[in-house]
Formats: C-alpha cells, structure tokens, sequence
C-alpha cells in the first residue's frame, strides 16, 4: 500500500515524476502551473524529443530533455526511475496532450508508484474529451478506446466486443485509416450518430457530425484528408444488455480444445466448437491444435 501526500512533508531531497500536459495544437493552451513545472524539474522525458524541443524554445525553457518513447522505454525508463531515486525531479511529456495516454508513459508511472515514488499530475488539453464535450453526444458515460486494431480481423473482433455499450464511445484515428475505420464501424454496429473531430484548437479545426453514412459519403468526397482525429461515437440505445464474457475467453484456443475434450467430446468435435465459439475457421483451430 502506498499513501502519497503530494504536497506535504519534506520534498527538498525526494524524486518526483510529473505527468505535464501539453497543448494540442495551440500554445496558448498550455497552463502557467505547467510552464512552472518544466522550468523546475531537473529533466525533462519527452515521446519526441524534437517535437518538445520547439515546446520548450517557444516559451524560453533550457531544461534538460532526454526521450522515453515505444523504442528506447526498456533503457530509458531505468535510468529515470535511477534519478527518481536519487532525488531528481522528472516531467514527462508527450507529443500533445496529457501523457501516459496512448504512449509509453503507462509503463513509468506504474513502475514509479511501485518504488513508492511520489507521481503529479498536471493536467491540461486532451483531445478525447475536447472532441467529447463538443460532440453533442451524451457525455455523461463514455468509454475511451484509443486507436483501434489496424488488421481486419483483429478490428472486426474489437468492435464486435463493443456492439452492447450503451455508453459514448471515443477513439483516436490516422487520416488515412479513418473512412476505413468508420466503415467498419457501420457494417457491425449499424448507422449510429458520430461526430468526427479534426485539428482541434488549431487554425483547421472541424467538427464533421452525423450518421455514420453522412460522414462516410461526406469523407469520400473530399480531394484529400488531413488531419488526426478524434472520433465520438454515439452507444447503444436499442435497449440490448451488454455481452457477458463467455467462460472461454481467458482460455488461449488449444486449452479451449481441451476443455471441451474434458467434458466428453472427441477432438474433432471439440475443435468445431471452439471454431464456432470464436468465429473463426476450423482449419486454423485445427492446426494450432496439432501444430
């Protein structure tokens, strides 16, 4: 158990990691209390180093900056939870918005609290509930998905898993993944309201609101799409409760065949239904079974 009290004692001589905002697309957005923070720490880690560099050029911050991104988070992430340890002060920041949010940063901050190592946040800009509180869709239960499985089988299957919540939900998407994305969405789980939310807080920033058929066709009109999106899709309101999980699904497919095996079926039968359970091809239970 770990009780942090993140502004009393002493903490002259304690580490800190601080989780520091940054804006979005507009400077102006950055907070004066995260100006404070990136001025005060001894390091600041960064997702990219040269994005960050331009950040902190603007506003005349000579902190030093080192990069903890997807490649380098092993190597990285120990000789920041060295410093922590020794004392210093660490922010971390991301490209834009708050970090630890569809980056590594997860990685550090759980590692942070199991060295009982006090973590701050400093909020500020967020895209997710920037194109939310916009979207004109009912913010008071959503679910924040991140981006979305790029294959199509493995994307299928996310957003089958999805069909019963009721509650908003909220993604993130690449320009050129987006009209895919969104008509994969359509073809599970029907045309739904969706509100598409392009360059927030920067000078192109759109709001595309609709049915999912409006916005596709509206899409594929266009010469060229730009821009990363936030994407708000309205939940379930057809009444269906959400799936409960089926008592398989912790189980990887060949200990799934041996369950069924357990109970009584030969192994034939047993491949044929966890082919059916899962919606795949027999063949490919087939031959992770007997690979």
């Amino acid at each position: 158990m770990f009780v942090q009290s993140s502004f009393t004692g002493d903490r002259s001589e304690r580490g800190e990691l601080y989780l520091v905002a940054t804006p979005i697309g507009n400077l102006q957005d950055i907070t004066v209390r995260a100006l404070e923070t990136l001025k005060m720490v001894d390091v600041i880690a960064a997702e990219d180093t040269r994005q960050t560099k331009k950040l902190l050029t603007h506003f005349e911050i000579d902190t030093k900056l080192i990069s903890h991104h997807e490649h380098n988070k092993e190597a990285s992430m120990k000789g920041i939870l060295q410093w922590l340890q020794e004392g210093k002060k660490i922010a971390l920041v991301s490209d834009a918005g708050m970090p630890a949010i569809s980056d590594p940063g997860y990685e550090l901050v759980r590692e942070a609290v199991q060295w009982s190592i006090p973590v701050i946040p400093i909020p500020g800009a967020n895209a997710a509930l920037s194109g939310l509180i916009a979207s004109g869709l009912p913010t008071d239960r959503f679910i924040f998905l991140g981006f979305l499985p790029r294959d199509k089988k493995p994307l299928r299957e996310e957003i089958q898993r999805l069909k019963g919540y009721k509650e908003t939900l909220i993604f993130y998407e690449a320009p050129h993944r987006i009209t895919k994305m969104l008509g994969e969405l359509l073809e599970v789980l029907g045309n739904r309201q969706v509100t598409l939310a392009r360059e927030l807080t920067k000078k192109y920033e759109e709001f595309i609101r609709g049915s999912l058929e409006e916005v596709i066709d509206h899409l594929k009109q266009l010469d060229q799409i730009r821009g990363e999106f936030t994407v708000v899709l309205e939940g379930n309101t057809q009444g269906e409760e959400e799936p409960s999980i089926s008592w398989w699904e912790p189980l990887e497919p060949v200990a799934h065949v041996e369950a069924y095996i357990s109970q009584g079926l030969t192994s034939k039968d047993a491949i044929k239904k966890v082919a059916e359970d899962r919606q795949v091809p027999k063949r490919e239970i087939y031959n992770l079974y007997h690979g």
